[in-house]
């Protein structure tokens, strides 16, 4: 499985920790990092924007992506929110292994 990171934007930390919570408890992200303090400005209907805005940084492989960013645009306040992915190309392969077996269907365990 292809790992990605999925970088994102919220308006605030309570949006990016509501919507960071939601996409491990739903196993389509292994870990979602917020950064907070973040100052973006950009042109937005023909008005430029100068506003606070926080990121966020998801942990995920490649074959969650449409369902990740379903469920960010489902749970944004913006019309048109930032989900961008960007492919993972190597790093500690223990780290890649610990997030491929956090995204996805839960494991089945005996009991």
């Amino acid at each position: 499985m292809a790992i990605r990171i999925v970088y994102m934007t919220a308006g605030n930390v309570d949006e990016a920790s509501r919507i960071g919570k939601a996409l491990v408890q739903r196993r389509l992200a292994a870990c979602v990092n917020i950064i907070d303090g973040v100052r973006s400005i950009y042109e937005w209907e023909g008005t430029l924007q100068d506003e606070p805005e926080v990121v966020m940084i998801a942990k995920t492989h490649a074959d969650c992506l449409p369902e990740l960013a379903a469920a960010v645009k489902e749970m944004h306040s913006y019309n048109c929110p930032c989900v961008v992915d960007l492919a993972v190309s190597g790093g500690n392969n223990a780290f890649l292994d610990w997030v491929r077996g956090q995204v996805g269907p839960s494991p089945v365990t005996d009991d």
